[in-house]
């Protein structure tokens, strides 16, 4: 007796769906995005997603009393716990302490006021500008690869950039690395 798993009609019907590998975003496009953004509201809003691997609801949520320094608190992360912290580059926490500045909010108040229907057609309509299909998640999915090209230990990039709770996830979110790159990192290893 045949095993009617086997035939080939179910296997057709049943097969594990395929897990497309996403585009990553290159730096010179991301850095082309960011530096075409007219408002600073909307710079600021790209770079904290593709420089420090925020969510875009995790940026939409942040309050004025959230920044502090170089340091961020992320507020009912989506991790479940009560609060996590990101971290930003120095030129970012002072273009993002003179936005708080300039805007004159209060500690309880949201930085960035819209919804996430707006930010993602903000970043849709940038991608546009430059011929790119992109979403809000390609930002933050380009800030692990970009950090992982460069060196950084995937521990690092999982617990501190992306705050994920397993490596697994982390990478699934690098993108595929090339011959070239890899005969690249080979020669930094190991020299020519």
């Amino acid at each position: 007796m045949t095993n009617p798993c086997s035939d080939p009609l179910l296997s057709k019907t049943f097969r594990a769906p395929r897990v497309k590998q996403r585009e990553i975003i290159g730096k010179e496009v991301v850095d082309e995005i960011i530096y075409r953004c007219r408002k600073t509201r909307d710079r600021l809003i790209i770079e904290l997603q593709a420089r420090c691997g925020l969510r875009i609801g995790e940026v939409l949520g942040l309050r004025a009393s959230d920044v502090n320094g170089r340091r961020l608190t992320l507020r009912r992360p989506k991790s479940g716990r009560d609060e996590e912290s990101a971290f930003m580059p120095e030129t970012l926490a002072g273009r993002l302490k003179a936005y708080l500045e300039a805007q004159s909010l209060l500690p309880d108040q949201r930085i960035f006021p819209i919804c996430y229907t707006t930010a993602r057609s903000l970043v849709k309509g940038l991608g546009d500008k430059m011929h790119v299909k992109i979403r809000p998640h390609d930002l933050r999915r380009h800030s692990a690869t970009y950090a992982s090209r460069n060196g950084i230990p995937l521990e690092v990039i999982s617990k501190i950039i992306l705050r994920h709770q397993d490596l697994k996830t982390t990478q699934m979110y690098l993108g595929r690395i090339s011959e070239a790159e890899a005969l690249r990192w080979m020669d930094v290893l190991h020299g020519k």
